[in-house]
Formats: structure tokens, sequence, C-alpha cells
């Protein structure tokens, strides 16, 4: 299929999934106003693998397939992975750009500080879902529109926990590890290798991800609990044969797999510190696709060398890139990855569609899909209050 008609079709999958737009237009903070816009782009850049595969958006040098689309409206647009640092490249555009692209695969960390000196930015947008690498507080006081491509890589990230929740039951890294090595030792895999069959999994977080996950957990005839501000709709908790627990902390010694499906709040950052991951039963195994920061960092390192935490997997750090000395790359029976599992192929066709239907909308002074809005009009949304 040609790039236009691939991410048409993205488009017409990701309006057909979500509401759609009115016809008001935006308040003066988020209204274009007429003329060229300068707009930045921050991705993770692909070198040598760019040119693999055509559709392989989210990298710098492909910069979502926007480029040729804005610059024929005259627009300016500026794409690095250069964010870090006081002389990195996105500080030098950061006074008179109108608009800012990130994505939670290479987050561009948009401080107050920041924000303050960005005196014609109007529209921060997410590429991708999770805008917590932006400082939301000083966004909405600064009458600035945050908005991510909701759902568009939720099922990019829900069989990518699945995934890891099979790597830890089955023990698979030691045994892959063997291979590498030239070495043949059943026993060194196989002494803690389970069946997920009966096992209890707990998701902490039942939104969209969390439910496709507990509706892909149903076939594996695990026993499945959720803990969320809200109750899942009865008929589907029923369906997928969930059960609600209110209280985290009574959930917790009840899970022999834990998921971590809760974006990264003020109130959730930490969440996972000693004392909580005490509560958790001994020899848990913990899937984190949420944010690094929701763990304790050297709780999680401590707890995983102590066998209290038996294998723990997850694509996100804290921070991102993830330094070198980072413990977590060395810590015992850890399954760990760069920051991947919402940035398939499939996915950045989708979140690449979205954010252009948003600066198409942007241009046009026209309101996104209610669902895409993280930041609007001061107010902050209710998942990241």
């Amino acid at each position: 299929m040609a790039m236009k008609g691939v991410i048409a079709s993205a488009v017409r999958t990701l309006a057909s999934s979500g509401s759609s737009a009115s016809s008001n237009t935006f308040t003066r903070h988020l209204h274009a106003s007429a003329g060229s816009k300068k707009i930045v782009g921050v991705f993770y850049k692909a070198n040598e693998y760019a040119e693999l595969n055509p559709n392989f958006l989210g990298c710098e040098e492909r910069a979502l397939g926007i480029r040729d689309w804005l610059e024929s409206q005259g627009h300016k647009y500026i794409v690095t992975d250069d964010k870090d640092g006081p002389d990195c490249e996105l500080d030098k555009h950061i006074p008179d750009l109108h608009v800012l692209i990130s994505t939670p695969f290479h987050p561009a960390y948009v401080t107050a500080e920041r924000i303050k000196k960005a005196k014609n930015l109007q529209l921060l947008l997410t590429a991708g879902v999770g805008s917590d690498h932006i400082d939301l507080k000083a966004a909405a006081a600064a009458g600035l529109t945050v908005a991510e491509v909701t759902g568009s890589n939720v099922v990019s990230v829900a069989e990518d926990e699945l995934m890891r929740i099979l790597i830890l039951v089955r023990n698979f890294v030691p045994g892959y590890t063997q291979i590498v090595n030239g070495e043949w030792k059943v026993a060194g895999i196989s002494h803690r290798a389970y069946d997920l069959e009966g096992k209890t999994v707990g998701t902490v977080g039942a939104g969209r991800i969390g439910k496709l996950l507990l509706q892909r957990l149903k076939p594996f005839n695990c026993h499945l609990l959720y803990h969320d501000r809200f109750k899942i709709d009865p008929e589907l908790e029923q369906q997928i044969g969930a059960k609600f627990e209110e209280d985290l902390d009574a959930m917790l010694p009840k899970c022999d797999v834990i998921v971590i499906n809760t974006p990264l709040t003020e109130k959730t950052r930490g969440l996972f510190d000693k004392e909580r991951i005490a509560k958790c039963k001994k020899g848990v195994l913990i899937v984190n696709n949420a944010r690094g920061a929701i763990m304790d960092t050297q709780a999680v390192v401590d707890a995983s060398s102590s066998g209290h935490i038996a294998g723990y997997s997850g694509d996100v750090w804290n921070p991102q890139p993830a330094p070198k000395d980072h413990p977590w790359r060395y810590m015992p029976n850890h399954a760990m990855t760069p920051h991947i599992s919402g940035t398939t192929i499939d996915a950045q066709l989708r979140y690449a569609a979205g954010t252009k239907d948003m600066l198409d909308r942007y241009f046009k002074g026209e309101d996104f899909p209610a669902q895409n809005y993280i930041v609007k009009d001061g107010k902050i949304a209710s998942q990241y209050q």
C-alpha cells in the first residue's frame, strides 16, 4: 500500500474508534493564526535501520511522514533527537516554536522552565499515549493545549505485556542466554519455570490497556484481579471473569503476577516503594510497561536481589533513555528492554496518522477528538489528576 494510503487508512481507523470532533473553534491559546508555523518534532534516531521499512515513521529520519505535507503548506518543520542538556538542539528552538511533538519512547521533557521560555508555544502533541513528560500544571497555567493520540498503541502495549508475563513465568531469558553462550543446562531453567494456567494475575489500572490485557489473559484460565478508580462495565467484567479489588494493598499478596497499567501522576509516582513491594507475595513477578517512575528504582533492585521479586520485566525507565549505569540493567532475573512496546510499526502508523489529523485540525481551528485532550482550557484530564 502506498504511504499516503496507509496513513489515510490509519486516520479512518482512529476516527472510527474515537468520538467525532465538534465544529467549535479553539480558545485563543490554540487557534492557529494565519501564516507559517514552526513545528518541532523530537524522535529517536534510527540510523541504519531507517531505510529497512518504509512504514518506520516514528524515527527522526522519517519524522511521522508529515514533512512534505507540512512544508507544502508553508510551515517549518524541525526534527531532532537531541533533547537533553543545556546546549541541546531542542533548546535552540524553544523560544520561537509554535508546536512541539514528542513521543513517550524518546520524550522531550517539557519543564516549567522550557514552557516559560517558549513565548510562541500553543500546542504540545504526544505522538503516542502518555504525556507525563510534560509539566501539565505549568502547561495548564500557561494556557497551552496538550493532546495525545489516545488509543493508538493500546493493542501494542497489551500484547507486549502478555509476552512479558509468559517470558517471566516460563523463565525464558536464562534459557535464551544459555544457547547464546553455548550451554545446555535444562535444570538451570526448569527449576523455576511454571505454567500460567491457574496463577493469579492482577493489574494495577484497568483502563484501555488493562482491559485489553485482561481479555487476552482469559483463555489462559488465570484468576484475574484488577484495581482501579472505577469498576469495569459489569457485562465486560463478567465476560472476562475479572474481580474488582478496591484496596490495592489487599490485592497485592494474592497475586503471582502484577502488571502496572496506571498513568504516572503525583499520586502514583513512587507508588511501589520498599513498603508496598514488601506487601507483595514472595516470588512475585512484576511487569511494568506504564512508567518507570511508578516504581522506586532501588527498591526494585533490592527486592530482585533478595528474591522477593522473582522476575521483573518492562520497557519503561526513569529517566529515558536509561543511562548505562542504571541499576535495572544489572539486577538479577530481569527481562528489561528499551521503551518499545507501544512503537510497533502498526502503532507508528496509527500515531503518525493521529498526529497529522490533530495538526490539520489545529491549522483549521477545529476541535480534536475529546478523548485526545490532556490539557484544555486550563484543565487537566482526570486520569492525570
